[in-house]
């Protein structure tokens, strides 16, 4: 909490304005939510230096470490711009991970959201039955993370594709309702 408390100082921001979760029933996509959601983006690249030393991942790799369940709920963080997926535990940066997100006419959303529905394996109704593993579904339109083709740069239709041993892991962790902030 220190660190992000200094970091958001910095910014002219304060802890409790970045990190406002979306109810289960809604998501929020307001220009205060997109910003947050970006300023949560931003913060997650210094967490991962923090967490993870200069270690990086490449497409389809993640960074996974230990941190204890009382740290405090968890919650996901997107960064478009990086192409990479963040899982905190509270404060603690837990997980890091190369994903593929919307591409060009078919971007992924910004804002803030929640985990409204999870399905160990699910297919697509929209884009020819494709296989979604460890979906987790974020708005009603079915928009979802889940496991898929990670090539490293967005190429999905605006779902947010995970490794699939991260997928696995993170869909173990998470629960209805879990924040998720997709950024800039």
């Amino acid at each position: 909490m220190k660190r992000l408390a200094f970091a958001l100082a910095l910014t002219g921001l304060c802890a409790s304005s970045v990190f406002i979760p979306a109810t289960p029933a809604s998501a929020l996509e307001t220009i205060e939510a997109k910003m947050q959601a970006s300023d949560a983006a931003s913060q997650a690249r210094v967490d991962m230096q923090w967490a993870f030393g200069l270690r990086r991942v490449k497409p389809g790799q993640y960074l996974w470490r230990s941190v204890p369940e009382d740290a405090g709920p968890e919650r996901v963080v997107i960064s478009l711009s990086d192409q990479l997926a963040y899982l905190y535990r509270g404060d603690e940066l837990m997980a890091v991970a190369a994903i593929s997100t919307g591409r060009d006419g078919k971007p992924s959303p910004t804002g803030i959201f929640s985990v409204l529905d999870k399905k160990p394996f699910y297919r697509s109704k929209k884009y020819d039955n494709a296989p979604m593993p460890w979906m987790q579904r974020i708005d009603q339109y079915g928009i979802a993370l889940h496991g898929g083709y990670n090539p490293g740069y967005p190429a999905s239709h605006g779902c947010i594709r995970l490794p699939v041993a991260f997928a696995k892991k993170l869909y173990d962790v998470t629960g209805i309702g879990t924040p998720v902030y997709i950024g800039a």
